[in-house]
């Protein structure tokens, strides 16, 4: 069920907020973790079942580790990573192993081994991300598990944050599903329907028409690109894929906090870094963090062998990249920019610290745009193919309309100019005031009503990260 679609607009938010609302503080998790399941069972009601009993397994083994010391308690931290890791490799990537298996018999000249293709449940590296974070900060006695199931069910499951992110950590959000009254009001619920409204707006009335062209340029030959029409898909996906995501990010921190919770943010204007480990500290920051924090820590992180942190770096980045999605081009998008970070470290940051603000800027977004081909295209050589149009010499003709021309323009202005519609974002110095609280409501009836009227009226409308 997308956030950006009718039936959840004007079905199931209505009514999951209604009730919500009305029902008393002690309820109200039993009535999200309901609410949560049924809105995963909408779009996969095949896997539902194989993850609840995902977390049951979880509940347990977190209960082990914290009640064990020593040997005991590493081998159930063993199993409950292996556990979650298998459900991850065997889900998403089964059908890339066996592809690529297959490739390597056929190119010895044997027998391809036949096996029925696994299907992907939607949001299952979040899903695993989260299960992992629970039983690693168990591990750490960062926090205790939780005594409810219940409880820990809806960590696990809530709605807002369960099909793609942001990546909500344990410890960040364990006391907020315990307790959470100071956080339940009315200004909350406010401005996290406003926070919500603004990310809809990003998403359909931005992302949603830069991604309509960008998958018609991407779809064209070879032979008919050329070298404006390939930068035009570039930046057209480059300014989707942003658009897109942080919208996501933005409705689920909205609809997280008009229920009580407060999520960490997601981006903070990545495309006016001046260096690519700038981007990574501004771009999808719950994944950066979360890599840093339970990956690259884990494997000595600063503290070892210069040698050794360079491959840290690039071997997280890897495990980024192969993390989005089991392709060939994923992994080389990961390795692209473990690459830029070693340079960064190397000599990348010093060099480019005489050239000044503006040209690292506009030197990190080349960077940054040469890598979303990769992310984007369906292969490597289509993505080669790409990129050698984009550079080619003939720059041929490309036709931009007065639509795509003032949303194209307003994703600049939004991504390098603005403050990027921070509105929402800022935390409120005292209770909001009347005249406040009736403009934020005005916008969110009025975004949502043009919203919702734009949703209706098109038939593209996809979410770039739900597959991942």
């Amino acid at each position: 069920m997308l956030f950006s679609s009718t039936l959840f607009l004007l079905y199931f938010l209505p009514v999951f907020l209604t009730i919500y609302f009305l029902l008393p503080a002690k309820a109200k998790n039993p009535f999200t973790l309901f609410a949560s399941i049924l809105f995963f069972a909408w779009g996969a009601p095949k896997f539902v079942f194989v993850l609840m009993a995902a977390v049951i397994i979880d509940f347990f083994i977190a209960h082990y580790i914290h009640k064990h010391e020593g040997k005991r308690r590493k081998l159930f931290l063993a199993i409950g990573v292996v556990f979650n890791v298998s459900v991850l490799l065997y889900f998403k990537y089964f059908n890339f192993f066996m592809d690529n298996f297959n490739m390597l018999l056929d190119g010895l000249g044997a027998d391809a081994v036949s096996f029925t293709r696994v299907a992907l449940p939607i949001g299952i590296s979040f899903f695993v991300f989260h299960e992992l974070s629970y039983i690693i900060d168990v591990y750490r006695r960062v926090k205790p598990p939780m005594k409810n199931i219940i409880n820990y069910g809806l960590y696990i499951f809530l709605f807002p944050q369960l099909i793609a992110g942001p990546i909500i950590r344990f410890n960040e959000i364990a006391d907020q599903i315990n307790e959470r009254k100071f956080q339940d009001n009315i200004d909350n619920r406010i401005l996290g329907l406003f926070r919500f409204a603004i990310g809809l707006a990003k998403k359909v009335l931005i992302a949603n028409v830069l991604g309509a062209e960008a998958d018609e340029i991407f779809k064209m030959n070879h032979d008919e690109l050329s070298a404006l029409s390939a930068w035009a898909g570039a930046l057209c996906y480059t300014f989707q894929i942003y658009f897109d995501f942080s919208g996501y990010s933005d409705m689920a921190i909205g609809l997280a906090r008009a229920m009580g919770f407060i999520f960490p943010e997601n981006f903070n204007r990545p495309y006016i870094s001046q260096s690519i480990t700038e981007f990574w500290r501004r771009w999808h920051m719950s994944l950066s963090r979360w890599m840093r924090d339970y990956l690259y820590i884990s494997l000595g992180g600063n503290k070892v062998s210069v040698p050794r942190m360079y491959f840290n770096l690039c071997f997280v980045f890897l495990i980024s990249g192969f993390w989005h999605g089991a392709e060939w081009t994923f992994i080389v998008w990961g390795a692209y920019h473990g690459l830029f970070l070693v340079m960064d470290r190397l000599f990348l940051v010093k060099l480019t610290s005489y050239i000044g603000k503006i040209p690292r800027i506009i030197f990190t977004f080349f960077v940054v745009v040469v890598g979303w081909i990769f992310f984007r295209a369906d292969s490597i050589t289509q993505a080669l193919q790409f990129l050698k149009k984009m550079f080619s010499l003939s720059a041929g003709e490309y036709e931009w309309s007065p639509h795509l021309t003032t949303v194209f323009v307003a994703a600049i202005i939004f991504s390098f100019i603005t403050p990027l519609l921070k509105f929402g974002k800022e935390e409120s110095p005292g209770p909001l005031s009347a005249g406040r609280a009736a403009v934020n409501v005005l916008v969110v009836i009025l975004v949502m009503v043009y919203c919702v009227g734009e949703i209706t009226t098109s038939d593209f409308n996809p979410f770039i990260y739900f597959k991942f």
